[in-house]
């Protein structure tokens, strides 16, 4: 008698994605608003995730817009389903995008409105309240979060939108084939900004490896190009930038994936290290961030993924600082 093949946890978190066809059906036309035009990698992932899933369920995107060229006055068919960018950027660390975010929700009312899976931040309570506000005078809003803490921030804060549980959109991507063999043994893909923790510190001062970040793996032709693309849509030049930068940023994706497949082992505090590391089936461990958002991915989501071990839990506050 033989078992059958057990299915791998990977599987199972990209299938999850499907249950957004419910929000945004096969063969919706969409504008994507603030998809990312810089150069962190994990964000690019999500792009790319994403942009497989509009692919891979005949969803039409009629125009997309970053954060830099969203027009002041677009109009929008009502026909057409509004979609947000995923991410890590939900709160009031990037005001950035949460102020776009915010605008939206206000100059569209009778659209329907989602947002992919996200995590929520706030430093602030005041903020937090602001947001909901805004919300909850929106009838057809649908947010997706990406971990439980997010879950239950927005469940108990946006009780006119309708909110999900769902993984990051970079899964759609597996699986993802190694780019050769690795040589070496251990590669440290830490962050260098405003989220990395005491504990990641301590680990560079005592780890002995290679030391990376998105900002550190590309070099100094890629950033300048990075730069003069960005400057583009500053200045609303007009060129084919969309496709411009949809083939660039897939070269800097597969740098990643290159990199990436030249270790043996990965030690990660970006939570798209982990991601990647889990879409390449690579053994890696993984480090909290500031806030508590790569542990709680873990918990909900890739604690059952054999080659993952999450290694560090972070002292610093869970999701949130309210």
């Amino acid at each position: 008698m033989h078992s059958e093949p057990s299915v791998h946890p990977m599987d199972v978190l990209k299938s999850q994605l499907s249950q957004i066809l419910d929000v945004i059906p096969s063969g919706s036309r969409i504008y994507y608003i603030d998809y990312p035009m810089h150069s962190n990698g994990g964000d690019l992932l999500i792009m790319k995730g994403t942009q497989a899933f509009f692919k891979d369920n005949n969803i039409h995107v009629h125009a997309r817009y970053s954060v830099l060229d969203f027009p002041e006055n677009l109009r929008i068919p009502l026909d057409h389903i509004i979609v947000l960018h995923g991410g890590g950027n939900f709160g009031d660390l990037y005001p950035a995008h949460q102020k776009l975010r915010e605008k939206i929700i206000n100059d569209y009312p009778h659209h329907r409105i989602v947002m992919l899976p996200q995590t929520i931040f706030y430093k602030q309570a005041a903020e937090f309240d602001h947001t909901a506000d805004l919300f909850n005078l929106h009838k057809d809003v649908h947010l997706y979060v990406r971990d439980i803490q997010s879950y239950q921030l927005a469940t108990e804060k946006f009780h006119q939108c309708h909110v999900y549980l769902l993984p990051d959109m970079a899964h759609q991507l597996w699986p993802i084939l190694p780019k050769g063999d690795p040589g070496k043994d251990q590669l440290y893909f830490y962050r260098t900004d405003i989220e990395k923790t005491s504990e990641q510190m301590q680990l560079e001062a005592d780890g002995d490896g290679d030391y990376l970040d998105w900002i550190s793996l590309y070099n100094r032709v890629e950033k300048v190009l990075i730069n003069m693309i960005v400057s583009s849509v500053r200045k609303r030049r007009p060129l084919p930038i969309d496709i411009i930068w949809d083939k660039y940023t897939d070269y800097l994706v597969n740098k990643a994936v290159r990199r990436f497949s030249s270790y043996h082992n990965v030690q990660t505090s970006r939570l798209h290290g982990h991601i990647l590391s889990c879409l390449m089936d690579k053994p890696h461990t993984l480090l909290d961030n500031s806030y508590g958002k790569n542990s709680n991915y873990y918990h909900t989501w890739t604690s059952g993924i054999l080659s993952a071990q999450l290694v560090v839990s972070s002292t610093a506050v869970s999701s949130t600082a309210l």
